[in-house]
């Protein structure tokens, strides 16, 4: 990364720090994009070249945690067992909430009071189902079966969503590893039940 983009990433960050410490302290409706941009020292043509929108600045947050988990799996090797690649993604996922329990404690919440910030939230996780879903394939040589891809990348989804939300529902007292390692274990001695034709 060079001086040029080494400055911009860190005032887009500085940008969504501060909007983040807004947001807690006054509540996301009653935050306005000029007052991120005082608090962040910047203008507010600067802040929307970082940041379209107001949502933007909060789904960044999880946009962040979910790319550091895309390159968990983006960096085990082809030839290791799928499984095992995806168990790096959810050990990210794991990490990201060790290492910013407070502030994602407190981003839920601002994700529970305020019902607009859902959809930008489930479109960001469902790109990043299909891009893990299109990495799946390309593991596979590009031949691989799309509906097992599809699957695959969605059941690791729904792993971390529901870590997540039992870990934050819960008021992040539970250890996020005994949360992942017990969904992980439902899964695999077969005590979920999926839908099944009768008979």
């Amino acid at each position: 990364m060079g001086l040029r983009e080494a400055k911009m990433e860190r005032t887009r960050r500085f940008i969504a720090e501060s909007a983040f410490d807004l947001f807690v302290a006054q509540g996301y409706d009653d935050t306005t994009i000029e007052q991120i941009a005082a608090a962040a020292e910047v203008g507010t043509r600067t802040l929307y070249r970082y940041y379209a929108t107001k949502e933007a600045l909060v789904v960044s947050f999880v946009q962040n945690g979910l790319d550091a988990a895309m390159e968990a799996f983006l960096a085990q090797p082809d030839e290791t067992p799928l499984p095992e690649a995806l168990h790096a993604v959810i050990g990210s996922v794991e990490q990201t909430i060790a290492t910013n329990s407070a502030r994602l404690l407190a981003l839920y919440e601002i994700f529970d009071k305020t019902t607009g910030l859902r959809a930008g939230l489930a479109d960001l996780c469902w790109s990043w189902r299909q891009r893990l879903a299109q990495e799946i394939l390309r593991r596979e040589g590009g031949t691989g079966d799309v509906l097992f891809a599809a699957l695959t990348a969605a059941s690791t989804m729904n792993v971390i969503e529901v870590v997540v939300q039992t870990w934050t529902s819960g008021g992040g007292r539970a250890e996020v590893a005994d949360i992942a390692r017990e969904t992980l274990e439902l899964l695999h001695t077969k005590t979920i039940p999926f839908p099944a034709p009768a008979g």
